[in-house]
């Protein structure tokens, strides 16, 4: 009997730790998305000197994920996926001009759409948006369409080609 309420106990504490852990990572990977729809945003409003800010703070974002305490198989998608990620951050805060910027956040979004599909952190139905002008996609917070690659020359270009469930 007692070792049955020991091994009870060590399994309680383990599904504790890992629900934890769990919840640390998914909240700093949550972080990192609101992060990369500010980026988005900025974009869609055609606000490059904001766009350039947000684009350091997503950075910064993907250093403070929590990684180790993912499965292998996601582990290794978000040690490729962060390196895109953080690579098109950088890239888009250099951009001179909003051109520039636009065409880093294509790879930026690829990335966070990737790890979004696959390790289904987020805490909030995500739209995955397409605009066939720019043949790119993104992530967006909202259903209605916000163009990031043409901002305000066609802000509602594109349609949603995907929805991601909350977890």
């Amino acid at each position: 009997m007692k070792k049955i309420m020991i091994m009870v106990a060590l399994i309680a504490i383990a599904t504790t730790k890992l629900t934890f852990a769990q919840s640390k990572t998914g909240a700093a990977f949550n972080q990192l998305l609101m992060a990369y729809f500010d980026v988005k945003n900025a974009l869609a409003t055609d606000k490059k000197d904001i766009a350039t800010e947000k684009a350091k703070a997503l950075s910064v974002k993907v250093d403070a994920i929590p990684h180790q305490d993912l499965p292998a198989a996601q582990h290794m998608l978000w040690m490729e996926q962060a390196k895109i990620i953080k690579l098109k951050a950088t890239e888009l805060a250099a951009g001179k001009d909003i051109k520039s910027q636009r065409k880093s956040f294509e790879g930026l979004s690829s990335a966070m759409i990737k790890t979004v599909r696959n390790i289904k952190f987020n805490n909030a139905t995500v739209y995955v948006q397409h605009c066939p002008m720019a043949r790119a996609s993104w992530l967006n917070e909202k259903e209605n369409v916000e163009n990031p690659y043409y901002g305000s020359m066609m802000f509602d270009c594109g349609d949603v080609t995907e929805t991601i469930k909350s977890k």
